[in-house]
C-alpha cells in the first residue's frame, strides 16, 4: 500500500504511552449527549486495556478533541493529533464531520477507526486508512424502510433539513420504497414552521412522518405540533437517525417521546462481555448506556488488539484491518470490503428498530430486527 510521510513533529512524542486521538462532539451544536456516551465507552475501554497491562507494557492514552459537529474543526484536530504522534484516530458521531476527518486522515496516512458515523461515502475514493464499526446508512435505513412497509405505511413524509446526511437518507428511502409501492413526500424545513408541517401532512394524506432534522430543534417542536393536531392522531412519527435513543429526548417531550421508532445498533440479548460492559457504562454515565457508548468501547477494543498484534506503526495498523477478529460487546468484529462502501466495514453490527414504550417511556420495545 502507498504510505504517506509522517507529518512534521510526528516523532516528537512521549514514548512511554501509546496515544489514540479521539474525535467527539462535546459542545453545541454537536449532539452533546451522544458525544458523552461515545466518550464514556472509549474511556472505559482504555481503562480496561491499561488495567490488563496496556499495549505490550505501555499505557494507552486517549487524547480527546471536541469537534462540536464542525467539519473544519475536526479536520484541524486530525492535523494536530497527527503532529502529536497518535498511533490512530477513533470516534466521531456526526457523519458530515466524520467525512471531513476521514478525508484528512487518508491524506496524512493516519489510521482512523470511525465509531458511529454511517454515511456510505465516508471518503470520496476507496481508502486503506479508514475502517468503520457503525452500519452504513444504506444498510440500516433499508431495514427501517422494511419496517415502515411491514407496518402498513406507503405514504411517508420526511421533514428534512439541508445536509449531505439527510439528503442521503431521503434518497435511500425513496429508492428503496418506490419499487415496493411506497411514496416519499419531502417537506423542506427551511421553508416550513413546525406548525405548517401539520397542514402538509393532511394535504398529502401521509400516514408516517420521519424526522430528518436536528436535535433538539426543530425535532422537538415538530413532534409537539403533530401530537397536538387531532387530525393527525393516527400518524406515525419516526426518527431513523436515533434522536429518541437519549434521555434528553424523553426529558424534553415527556409522554410525546414514546412510540417514535428509531434505529439502534444492539443485539436482542447482550453477550456476557456486553452485559459486563453495560454495567460498567451505566455506573460511569449514571444512566442506561446507549448503543453509541458500546460503539466507543468496541472501537478501543479493536484498536488495542491491532496495536498489540502489529505494533504502533501507522501503515502496519492500516494494513491489518483485513485481519481483525475481535470479540466486541455486540458480536464478533471483522472488516471487509463491501460494495459501494469506500472504507473497511464491519458488515454488519446488529440492527433493531425500537421505540419508547408509551406505558413506560424509559423502556424500549423492539419492533423489527435486521
Amino acid at each position: 500500500m502507498k504510505t504517506s510521510p509522517s507529518p512534521p513533529g510526528a516523532q516528537r512524542t512521549d514514548r512511554s504511552t501509546v496515544k489514540i486521538g479521539a474525535l467527539v462532539p462535546l459542545t453545541r451544536p454537536g449532539w452533546v449527549e451522544a458525544g458523552r456516551h461515545l466518550l464514556a465507552g472509549l474511556e472505559l475501554a482504555v481503562r480496561e486495556v491499561n488495567d490488563a497491562g496496556g499495549i505490550v507494557g505501555r499505557p494507552l492514552e486517549l487524547v480527546v478533541r471536541d469537534t462540536a459537529a464542525d467539519p473544519q474543526r475536526a479536520a484541524a484536530a486530525v492535523d494536530e493529533l497527527a503532529r502529536l504522534g497518535v498511533a490512530a484516530l477513533a470516534g466521531e458521531y456526526h457523519s458530515v464531520v466524520a467525512r471531513a476527518a476521514a478525508a484528512r486522515a487518508d491524506a496524512l496516512g493516519l489510521p482512523f477507526l470511525c465509531s458511529s458515523a454511517v454515511l456510505d461515502a465516508l471518503t470520496e475514493q476507496p481508502t486503506e486508512w479508514v475502517a468503520r464499526l457503525a452500519p452504513a446508512q444504506s444498510h440500516g435505513w433499508q431495514i427501517y424502510a422494511d419496517f415502515l412497509l411491514s407496518a402498513g405505511h406507503s405514504r411517508i413524509a420526511v421533514a428534512a433539513q439541508p445536509s449531505v446526511y439527510w439528503a442521503s437518507g431521503a434518497r435511500i428511502l425513496r429508492d428503496y420504497l418506490a419499487p415496493r409501492g411506497g411514496t416519499v413526500i419531502e417537506l423542506d424545513m427551511r421553508a416550513l414552521a413546525p406548525t405548517a408541517v401539520c397542514e402538509e401532512l393532511v394535504d398529502h394524506r401521509a400516514t408516517a412522518l420521519l424526522l430528518l432534522v436536528g436535535h433538539p430543534e426543530p425535532a422537538v417542536s415538530i413532534v409537539k405540533s403533530v401530537r397536538r393536531d387531532q387530525r393527525l392522531a393516527e400518524i406515525m412519527i419516526g426518527a431513523p437517525a436515533g434522536q429518541p435513543e437519549f434521555a434528553e429526548w424523553a426529558t424534553l417531550l415527556g409522554d410525546d417521546s414514546a412510540a417514535v421508532p428509531f434505529l439502534r445498533y444492539l443485539p436482542e440479548r447482550l453477550s456476557p462481555l456486553g452485559v459486563r460492559v453495560e454495567t460498567a457504562l451505566r455506573e460511569r454515565l449514571a444512566e442506561a448506556p446507549s448503543f453509541v457508548a458500546f460503539e466507543g468501547y468496541d472501537t478501543i477494543a479493536v484498536l488495542a488488539d491491532v496495536l498489540r498484534s502489529h505494533g504502533t506503526d501507522r501503515p502496519r495498523t492500516a494494513e491489518s484491518w483485513a485481519r481483525v477478529a475481535v470479540e466486541g460487546t455486540r458480536g464478533q468484529i471483522q472488516f471487509s470490503r463491501t460494495p459501494g462502501i469506500s472504507v473497511w466495514q464491519w458488515a454488519w453490527a446488529p440492527i433493531q428498530v425500537v421505540d419508547r414504550d408509551p406505558a413506560e417511556p424509559d423502556r424500549f420495545r423492539i419492533l423489527h430486527a435486521g
